[in-house]
């Protein structure tokens, strides 16, 4: 199997993952209350939504083979642009859906986590 064929397997059992997240949380706070639910998930694809950009970003340029500085540029503009994003969506959700604070925070917390412990546990072939 290609390495670029791995990391897209990786990449999507990682969103997969995330979306997960996401999920089981917009579900567990729905008990207190359902726009405590509908805030979980702002908070949630405020991560997902620019990570799943950045990786289709990321396999677009993936089949060209571009000069080695353009790469770091390339990746660099990416993640700049996907912070960008997640914090335009969270200022979104807070001021013209009014979501709750708490749920939001939450969730976003936890699957920036799931983010960074997830392909720990997805390479992990022992």
């Amino acid at each position: 199997m290609s390495v670029s064929l791995l990391s897209r397997n990786v990449a999507r059992k990682l969103l997969f993952i995330q979306l997960l997240a996401v999920t089981a949380s917009g579900l567990l706070f729905c008990l207190k209350d359902p726009f405590w639910g509908v805030s979980a998930v702002c908070g949630g694809l405020a991560v997902v939504v620019p990570n799943a950009l950045f990786m289709i970003f990321a396999w677009r340029h993936q089949a060209h083979t571009p000069a080695k500085g353009r790469v770091a540029w390339s990746f660099a503009f990416g993640e700049v642009f996907k912070v960008l994003l997640t914090f335009a969506l969270l200022a979104v959700a807070l001021a013209v859906v009014k979501v709750v604070f708490l749920p939001l925070i939450v969730t976003w917390v936890l699957v920036l986590v799931v983010q960074v412990l997830a392909p720990a546990v997805i390479n992990n072939k022992g």
